[in-house]
């Protein structure tokens, strides 16, 4: 019970000594720094944020085919084509694969 009165009374006293009259002792060139600083803060950085793909206005179910629909003008296609080896029941099989990406023009 003495230690329950003892807080009580600290943060009282914490209290009072962080009154109102203690932002007054602050001198004028403080003063004067401090409102300086707050005026010359930028104002936070403004992002627009849009849609990924701004022509198309409705949603689809089914997930894009690429990152990027469609690429912008005089883009073109590359593409890397490999022969690969496939293990089937009928036996190993040569198969032509190939990966193609956009790239801007």
């Amino acid at each position: 019970m003495k230690l329950l009165a003892a807080i009580f009374i600290a943060s009282l006293f914490g209290l009072f000594a962080a009154a109102p009259g203690a932002a007054q002792t602050m001198d004028a060139g403080a003063r004067n720094a401090l409102a300086q600083s707050q005026r010359a803060s930028r104002p936070r950085t403004r992002l627009r944020i849009g849609p990924r793909y701004p022509y198309r206005h409705y949603h689809s179910l089914y997930p894009l085919p690429y990152p990027v629909e469609y690429p912008g003008p005089n883009a073109k296609r590359e593409c890397v084509a490999r022969y690969v080896t496939e293990h089937r029941l009928s036996g190993t099989v040569i198969v032509p694969k190939m990966r193609c990406w956009w790239v801007g023009g």
